[in-house]
């Protein structure tokens, strides 16, 4: 009865180490001077948002790609004006870190960055 409970508490680590699902980690920080509402991220299979973003303010998300296209993002300015931009390609599976910037006057920044895969 020892060797078993001894064999499942080394044999634990070993299972849990392969359950790690892959996701994207994102932030959208306002860098613009005015709050801005309804931010909304589709990406490939659903989509996530904030009721709002005050100036200066992040939002962190995480998710998990299932299917493959672009990310698009849809916000109301601070004059209720809808603004939207198209960001990377995702593909079903990937892994990393999208970092969207929304400025004033000019398109949103998308940065992805993959992360390596492990061997």
């Amino acid at each position: 009865m020892r060797f078993m409970k001894a064999a499942a508490l080394l044999l634990l680590p070993l299972t849990l180490a392969g359950c790690r699902s892959r996701y994207i980690a994102t932030t959208i920080t306002n860098d613009t001077q005015t709050s801005i509402s309804v931010v909304q991220v589709d990406y490939p299979s659903a989509s996530f948002g904030t009721q709002s973003l005050a100036p200066g303010q992040t939002f962190n998300y995480r998710f998990k790609v299932q299917g493959s296209g672009p990310v698009k993002m849809t916000w109301l300015s601070a004059d209720r004006k809808e603004l939207h931009a198209t960001g990377p390609q995702l593909a079903e599976g990937e892994e990393g870190q999208l970092v969207i910037h929304l400025r004033t006057d000019t398109d949103p920044s998308f940065a992805f960055t993959p992360t390596a895969a492990a061997k």
